[in-house]
């Protein structure tokens, strides 16, 4: 089991940035990682998606505003938010994938977008 620590979470106004961070445990192989999130009495959905190789993917609700990013080295996960929206406040969930581990996911980081 990999463990994952997310960080960066927190109050912003409306048009304002965040930056998340998620460490990975450990100098062990990780595939994909992803950030999900969950708002009150949604399902968790895929927010952004990113492949070792650096390949992303992202939810048509956060495209050309959030971007996610890896440092393999570190094994760790970013995601910077732009332009954030009263919608967007959610937990966020650090998500990894890996051959020797199966899946992981961290303990979630609050963002909370409001005036």
């Amino acid at each position: 089991q990999v463990q994952l620590v997310e960080s960066g979470g927190g109050l912003v106004q409306p048009g304002g940035s965040l930056r998340l961070s998620c460490a990975a445990s450990g100098s062990i192989f990780i595939g994909a990682m992803g950030w999900y999130r969950q708002a009150p009495g949604k399902q968790r959905e895929l927010v952004a998606s990113i492949t070792r190789g650096g390949t992303t993917y992202y939810a048509d609700s956060v495209k050309g505003r959030f971007t996610i990013s890896r440092d393999n080295t570190k094994n760790t996960l970013y995601l910077e938010m732009n332009s954030l929206k009263a919608e967007d406040t959610a937990v966020y969930y650090c998500n990894a994938k890996g051959p020797t581990f199966g899946e992981s996911w961290g303990q979630g980081t609050q963002v909370t977008v409001s005036a």
